[in-house]
């Protein structure tokens, strides 16, 4: 098949009724995130049997983490956008080179995160806790983790390009076989079973990079396979910059709005292991169940995106502004199915971890007071990725500042100097309120500038 033959070929995003067409692209990711929970939540229950320390490593790990995840997660927001757009617009061309320059970008992503786990783990943790247990287990850890990060900052960027494309049924397959492998080796690594060694923390962090490496594989043998609107072969490959900078107008926002995440977390930590580090444990086991909640959401938009970057580029507003209800539509009504859980089974979740009676103590109302910010975050969470999609992803990143740094931390701080542990939590669902009233003006404003008068 000839590109040209290719480029009219009519796409799904622009002709299949949108309540369908989100569900098949958005379904498959939503499955694979549960399975990416369930194997972040099973992770975490293995390492708790290694002892609260063990565990409170992990958590202070986060934010190190959620930082990578920013990185690539947001580079390939940019590359998604950007490729979706091109295809709407029938420009091969840029929508080859979004993909190929994504990949390229992966690469240093993961070199760079690689150096960080050799050189700066220890000063990591160091900086958190004078506890060297809970030091040497987090060194142990996130430095396997970084080092071999190239698994996650390729398989999220070859994921992305299928999505793209509306292939997103191939994701579930890959995130899918990565996580469950996960979960199959933790055990066996973590306690050596079947005569492997125990690695403790470290069998951890080994499964998990393993999981990844296998889901990257397979996500290249996709695109290589499946993908017929994107080629992603690397031969005679040159850095393109304006594409480089086309990608980031969109991606920097988004990485630096999600790495606020990885700010605030970090100074959450610190505020909490001033009390006792036993809270951070909480804070740690809370952003582990809530990403039962929060990925089935982030799935959800990562089918929305592309459609609705799509139907930009082909400017049709009836089929955005449908996209983005029902997308609102189903995010809320998850939220609120968490909502019920993390109110009438908080003890329960926390005992998955082996909680002791001082963990539940600190983490029943805490997981009680923090869930009262999902009634407002699913609404938030997809208009959010709707400027994103629209390109416009500093508006995400003015309302992320503005929950985050300027509401929540202060509040959280105030709180615990001048209040107690017990108020800091209720910064969480405050914070939350500020952010749907910013997002909705801000919606207000680009649909007047960009929407309103599509065809």
């Amino acid at each position: 098949m000839s590109e040209t033959t290719k480029n009219l070929t009519p796409n799904k995003m622009g002709t299949m009724p949108i309540r369908p067409l989100l569900i098949t692209m958005s379904l498959p990711m939503i499955l694979s995130m549960l399975v990416q929970a369930m194997y972040n939540i099973i992770d975490s229950i293995f390492v708790a049997q290694l002892g609260e320390a063990a565990l409170t490593a992990v958590s202070m790990a986060f934010p190190i983490q959620t930082l990578l995840i920013a990185v690539s997660s947001g580079t390939c927001v940019g590359v998604n956008a950007l490729l979706s757009r091109s295809l709407g617009a029938q420009d091969q061309e840029e929508a080859q080179k979004a993909a190929v320059n994504g990949i390229f970008l992966a690469i240093v992503g993961a070199i760079c995160f690689a150096l960080f786990g050799l050189l700066g783990s220890r000063l990591y943790f160091s900086s958190q806790t004078d506890d060297t247990v809970i030091i040497e287990y987090g060194v142990q850890y996130l430095t396997i983790c970084l080092v071999f990060s190239f698994g996650i900052f390729l398989e999220m960027v070859f994921e992305r390009i299928l999505q793209s494309t509306g292939r997103t049924i191939y994701n579930m397959y890959s995130q899918g076989a990565g996580a469950i492998t996960n979960i199959i080796l933790d055990p066996i690594l973590i306690f050596g079973l079947f005569g492997f060694p125990a690695l403790g923390i470290s069998g951890a962090a080994i499964a998990t990079v393993i999981g990844q490496i296998l889901a990257m594989i397979l996500s290249l043998i996709f695109n290589l396979q499946k993908n017929t609107d994107v080629s992603i072969s690397m031969r005679g490959f040159s850095p393109s910059l304006p594409t480089i900078r086309v990608i980031y107008e969109v991606g920097v926002p988004s990485i630096i709005m999600q790495s606020i995440s990885s700010v605030m977390t970090y100074f959450l930590n610190l505020i909490l292991v001033g009390f006792t580090a036993t809270a951070v444990t909480v804070l740690g086991v809370y952003f582990k169940l809530q990403s039962f909640i929060f990925m089935p959401i982030f799935g959800l938009n990562n089918g929305m995106i592309p459609i609705i970057a799509f139907n930009y580029g082909a400017r049709d507003k009836k089929r955005i502004m449908e996209t983005a209800k029902f997308s609102i539509f189903i995010a809320v009504s998850i939220m609120l199915t968490g909502l019920f859980v993390f109110q009438a089974f908080t003890a329960q979740m926390l005992l998955l971890f082996n909680a002791s009676e001082q963990m539940l103590e600190i983490g029943v109302p805490a997981l009680r007071i923090i869930s009262l910010s999902f009634l407002f975050a699913g609404y938030c969470i997809i208009v959010g990725s709707v400027f994103q999609a629209l390109g416009n992803g500093v508006y995400s990143l003015l309302t992320s500042v503005a929950r985050q740094l300027l509401c929540l931390l202060p509040l959280a701080y105030l709180f615990a100097r001048f209040v107690g542990l017990h108020a800091v939590w209720y910064a969480f669902p405050l914070a939350e309120i500020i952010s749907v009233a910013m997002t909705t003006i801000l919606f207000i404003r680009i649909y007047q500038k960009k929407i309103r008068n599509l065809n």
